[in-house]
């Protein structure tokens, strides 16, 4: 069974995730997505597309559960840079891609947000990368990408506090574009996707090119050092006891080992 769905109309594909309960990313999941990413790339009737989640989430986060087949730091490393590759992608798409984020977007959910090209949210919506709370780091560019949007300062307490922050705030800090009622997020979104795809489509693909550009070359030594330490981190017992607490639904005990 497909973990995802998609549509076009007039010109906007919406590309939903349908992995219940909590839309997680699984390495299938992720796979699926670039898939059809790739797809979609060379349909010229789509102009925009738009990420969003069925049911309660937009995406909780990757497969926790799926994380205890893996043993080896090299194998958490490589995982982590799958993810990395397909976030890079979706950050140099050569169309735009919003993601539309009611309930919440959470480690990997709000990772793969924060590589779309725009985010919109409803008040409500949890944003945040929870990682250490399970004793492991953000692996999909994560530590990289949110002092871009919110400042280090914000980032370093997001992620040290594990605490998520909720659709308004993200909007006063930049991670969001905009927060909507829930009722209105669909309409309020696919209007200014519509907007956007009456443009050119070859001013709108320079346009995002250009933007590229304001990156800095030490983005990449970062998200490097990322997966490393993502593998590294992934090989303590704090982080064997935090994945299993999670799965457990206790709180763990970490010792520093």
């Amino acid at each position: 069974m497909s973990a995802l769905y998609s549509e076009t109309i007039q010109g906007i594909t919406f590309i939903t995730f349908n992995n219940p309960p909590a839309n997680a990313l699984s390495q299938g999941v992720l796979q699926e997505l670039s898939q059809l990413l790739k797809k979609y790339e060379e349909i010229e009737e789509t102009r925009v597309i738009i990420l969003k989640g069925e049911g309660r989430f937009f995406c909780a986060g990757a497969d926790i559960k799926e994380f205890t087949s893996l043993q080896q730091s090299t194998q958490y490393e490589n995982l982590a840079k799958k993810g990395q590759n397909l976030f890079e992608y979706i950050e140099n798409y050569p169309k735009p891609i919003i993601a539309m984020i009611h309930g919440t977007a959470l480690g990997g959910g709000l990772e793969l947000a924060m590589s779309c090209h725009m985010r919109f949210v409803t008040h409500d919506a949890k944003l945040g990368l929870p990682e250490l709370q399970l004793g492991i780091i953000p692996g999909f560019a994560g530590t990289q990408r949110l002092p871009r949007y919110v400042g280090a300062a914000k980032a370093c307490e997001m992620m040290l506090t594990s605490k998520p922050i909720k659709g308004t705030e993200a909007v006063t800090l930049g991670l969001a574009n905009a927060s909507y009622h829930e009722e209105e997020l669909h309409s309020k979104v696919t209007a200014i996707a519509e907007v956007i795809a009456k443009k050119s489509p070859s001013s709108v693909k320079a346009t995002l090119e250009l933007l590229q550009y304001t990156k800095t070359s030490r983005y990449y030594e970062g998200v490097e050092k990322e997966a490393q330490l993502f593998g590294s981190v992934f090989n303590t017992e704090d982080a064997k006891e935090g994945v299993t607490a999670f799965i457990e639904k206790r709180e763990p005990k970490f010792v520093g080992k």
